[in-house]
């Protein structure tokens, strides 16, 4: 009983924050500080949540193959590898670095 009412609350909450991202005044939209946060705050998240899913591990910070995948991929962007490539460098060194350490 208590997995439905979460996802009732979960469902409640994400309509009233659409519903409040429609009732904002389209001229606030428009000032310049607002539509530069608007373009910047998704990268930011983001960069954010990579670093988080790449470098902690519960409540400590860890170097272990994730992060080397992470440098992979990063490498790989460097060079102007497509978004496929890149994401598969990223697979490939992460799941053999792990293979080989067991």
């Amino acid at each position: 009983m208590n997995f439905w009412i979460a996802i009732g609350a979960t469902a409640l909450g994400c309509y009233a924050v659409k519903l409040a991202g429609l009732l904002v005044p389209a001229g606030l939209l428009e000032r310049p500080v607002v539509r530069r946060l608007s373009a910047l705050l998704p990268v930011a998240l983001l960069a954010a949540l990579t670093a988080q899913q790449t470098f902690a591990d519960g409540h400590a910070l860890v170097l272990d193959a994730r992060a080397a995948g992470l440098g992979a991929a990063a490498v790989a962007l460097v060079l102007r590898a497509p978004f496929l490539v890149v994401v598969g460098v990223a697979v490939v060194v992460t799941a053999g670095l792990r293979a080989m350490t067991g």
